[in-house]
């Protein structure tokens, strides 16, 4: 089994060499993206059943946003739900006979892992202003800004190394397992990789959502005698 650390370019476009894992990874998201378009084409008051199920997805995504940063989740679904997706189905792609999944490679959690960097600073700025969010630094004291500096790179290493090793365990211990003992033996590990790839893709959004909560500050509370 090939090592997750040594990638060989599938081919090229110009000079960029386009690997395997790359390649996994625009068909998730041409997967995500075609099913979304189709899923809302005809959208209904009453219903279908693929409607009904999409429904159900947002609003579980917009109840744990809500829950996290106590905010009106609109403006922060699409990049918390296209995280949530990209990295459950790419982590699920491990399931697919002779597919790697880009999560386990560390590239690719690399990628993800500076989007929600940048998103962080970004809502933060947005929220807060320049000068605002720039204060958060030296909270609860000047003292603490070398620290909070240095959290917001090690959080975001943090991110990459957690899914990064736990799907590319999977994919090493599942690899194994059908070397040494044939297709049946390892359908329960499947499963169990399964379950994995559903926490860790749970525990990477939340993560993005904790950290990007904590940029824009608490919400503020309307004025007394302020209209609601």
């Amino acid at each position: 089994m090939k090592s997750p650390l040594t990638l060989e370019p599938l081919f090229h476009i110009g000079p960029a060499p386009i690997t395997e894992p790359v390649v996994v990874a625009w068909a998730v998201m041409a997967l995500i993206g075609g099913f979304a378009a189709l899923s809302t084409r005809r959208l209904a008051l009453a219903p279908s059943r693929t409607q009904a199920a999409v429904e159900i997805l947002v609003s579980t995504i917009d109840d744990q946003i809500s829950a996290t940063m106590q905010r009106d989740p609109a403006p922060f679904r699409a990049l918390i739900g296209s995280i949530f997706l990209f990295t459950l189905i790419s982590n699920w792609s491990s399931l697919v006979p002779g597919v790697e999944p880009p999560t386990a490679h560390i590239e690719t959690d690399a990628a993800m892992a500076l989007i929600v960097f940048v998103a962080t600073i970004a809502w933060g700025v947005r929220s807060r202003g320049l000068g605002g969010y720039l204060k958060t630094f030296a909270e609860p004291s000047w003292v603490m800004i070398p620290l909070n500096i240095v959290e917001q790179f090690t959080r975001t290493f943090s991110l990459i190394v957690r899914l990064f090793g736990n799907v590319m365990s999977g994919v090493f211990v599942i690899g194994i397992v059908l070397t040494l003992a044939g297709l049946i033996v390892p359908i329960p590990l499947m499963a169990l990789d399964l379950l994995t790839g559903t926490v860790q893709a749970y525990i990477f959004a939340v993560l993005a959502t904790v950290f990007i909560a904590s940029a824009v500050g608490e919400r503020r509370k309307p004025a007394a005698g302020a209209a609601p």
